[in-house]
């Protein structure tokens, strides 16, 4: 049978609503360790969780948890493996990891049938979780949009510095092109403050109306905090790690104002 070409793709919506797409238009914005401190909060909230490291080139779930997967998607892509055979277990989080293979070209060369083939595996998957986060790489590439398609809902992961504004304007401008009706919210990571942090959502929700005619709602503001460089640095979820800090207790906000609207 063949494959339906990518912009008639039409999963379930009831899956669909099930699976996020975390995004950023530029690297360097926290998006990885969002999605990971994310995906560990809804564990924690008791859902059945998956993150899948869709960086298919560049990944790097698996070391910032410091962890060594015994498989990973690259075992997918050859054939080796089935994508729930790949699934690993990040039993100290609570939650599923799919892991990709950093450095390895070939994942994020994929040929376009072989991407859509693998984007239905995983949303055949979701069917087994209450949320699959996908945590894709930086950019508005043709593996990012062809995975995203997959998200009922996206979170644009931005800071405050004006390159990463432009970018996430554009990561946005491309998916409205190609996705009217996409469910695309906003998360302003490392802010000085919530003030300053709805400041920075201030200037994309402007663009976003003026430009695009998208009135962008807010997913939640993730206030710089010292603890978030430990837990890195020492490869344990903040959320494990330090779970009453000022961070932590903004990815819960995110948690529970997704929990309410979709």
């Amino acid at each position: 049978m063949a494959l339906r070409p990518i912009q008639e793709y039409a999963p379930n919506p009831a899956v669909r609503r099930k699976i996020v797409a975390v995004a950023s238009g530029k690297g360097g914005v926290g998006k990885t360790w969002f999605a990971i401190t994310f995906s560990q909060g809804l564990s924690r909230d008791g859902q059945r969780t998956l993150l899948f490291d869709g960086d298919l080139g560049l990944a790097n779930v698996d070391i910032q948890l410091g962890l060594m997967p015994q498989q990973d998607l690259a075992g997918v892509i050859a054939g080796k493996l089935t994508l729930p055979q790949a699934v690993t277990r990040y039993a100290e989080g609570g939650f599923d990891i799919l892991a990709g293979r950093s450095g390895t070209g070939k994942l994020a060369t994929l040929p376009s049938q072989r991407l859509v083939s693998l984007r239905d595996s995983l949303t055949r998957l979701a069917e087994k979780y209450d949320r699959v986060i996908l945590d894709l790489s930086a950019g508005v590439d043709r593996t990012v949009q062809t995975l995203a398609a997959a998200a009922g809902t996206m979170l644009v992961v931005t800071t405050d510095e004006p390159t990463s504004l432009t970018d996430a304007y554009a990561f946005i401008k491309l998916t409205v092109a190609d996705h009217p009706d996409a469910d695309i919210r906003i998360v302003v990571n490392m802010a000085e403050s919530q003030n300053a942090g709805r400041e920075t959502y201030e200037t994309l929700r402007k663009a976003c109306v003026n430009f695009l005619g998208r009135e962008l709602p807010l997913a939640g503001v993730i206030r710089s905090d010292r603890h978030v460089r430990d837990s890195i640095r020492r490869q344990v979820g903040l959320l494990t790690r330090h779970p009453t800090s000022d961070a932590a207790q903004d990815i819960e906000a995110v948690i529970d104002r997704l929990k309410r609207t979709t």
